[in-house]
């Protein structure tokens, strides 16, 4: 894939350099729990691959591991060509708990290193313990950067605060057309720190504002008129630049190849002001502070 194609940037760390990454990755959500032929699930990441779709994300809740090690087949033999990202239930993120969680999951991976760990959301232990366990792993040489997901504005905050939180990468929330709360208060804060936005589930496929977009007369017809499926548009539409900045990574779940294929076609769709217009006018932003919607 052209590093023309729509990216979004890392910061540099005091070891590592600014990393250019795809604005559409992969998501391997219920992946490992029989809905699909793992061969078919092992296929499918591979063809992303292929196709420049080279972040995958996982964590050790998605089928109690069974997902990282789908992922784990996938990339034998071409660890090389994925940004591996993978989360920390809140319960193994202490000191020392964090550690071993990281060491299951890399052999679950088949791999050395994570290029992204993340505590899959805020917990009960203390948030200054579960940095000093991310420390340690980067020194290890067992993560390259760290993160986290489920994280709604004061979490945020009290993260940036601590001596090390500044070096968060990213955070992972639900975000789609549908459910737009974070545009508030959470992605203007997002924006202050300069840390990217991963978007999961940005067809709209869960949450508690879940619901079936690809039906919507509004998205049918956007999608028709620029000769895209719905779930491409609503693919460009999470990754759209915002004030001039790209700064969403979205990471669909696709098994099959066709999807796998659109949704890398996605990263090749320009949306016009008409089009934006009509989708904000069906889907407008909330005008206040609401809940931060999760799954």
């Amino acid at each position: 894939m052209s590093r023309l194609a729509p990216h979004v940037t890392l910061g540099p760390t005091d070891s590592l350099p600014a990393t250019d990454l795809p604005a559409i990755g992969q998501g391997t959500w219920y992946m490992g729990e029989g809905n699909a032929p793992r061969r078919d699930e092992v296929r499918a990441l591979q063809q992303g691959l292929e196709l420049g779709l080279r972040l995958i994300d996982t964590a050790e809740m998605y089928a109690d591991g069974g997902a990282e090690e789908v992922v784990g087949e996938a990339l034998a033999g071409r660890r090389d060509q994925a940004f591996l990202v993978s989360k920390v239930y809140p319960w193994n993120a202490g000191r020392d708990s964090a550690v071993a969680a990281c060491e299951r999951s890399l052999k679950r991976l088949g791999t050395d290193h994570l290029d992204l760990y993340l505590l899959h959301w805020p917990g009960s232990i203390p948030l200054e313990e579960t940095l000093e366990a991310f420390q340690r792993l980067r020194e290890q040489g067992k993560i390259r950067r760290f993160g986290v997901s489920n994280f709604d504005v004061e979490e945020l905050e009290s993260l940036a605060a601590l001596p090390g939180g500044d070096a968060c990468a990213v955070n992972q929330v639900l975000y789609h057309l549908g459910s737009r709360g974070i545009e508030h208060a959470l992605r203007p804060l997002m924006r202050r720190l300069d840390m990217p936005l991963m978007a999961y589930s940005p067809l709209a496929q869960a949450g508690r504002l879940r619901q079936d977009l690809f039906a919507h007369p509004v998205v049918r017809d956007v999608a028709d008129g620029l000769g895209i499926s719905p779930g491409q548009l609503l693919l460009a539409w999470a990754i759209r630049p915002v004030e001039g900045r790209r700064e969403v990574i979205a990471i669909p779940k696709a098994v099959r190849p066709e999807h796998v294929e659109q949704n890398a076609a996605a990263l090749a769709v320009e949306l016009d002001d008409d089009a934006l217009a009509r989708l904000d006018e069906a889907f407008p932003s909330p005008g206040r502070k609401v809940p931060l919607d999760i799954v």
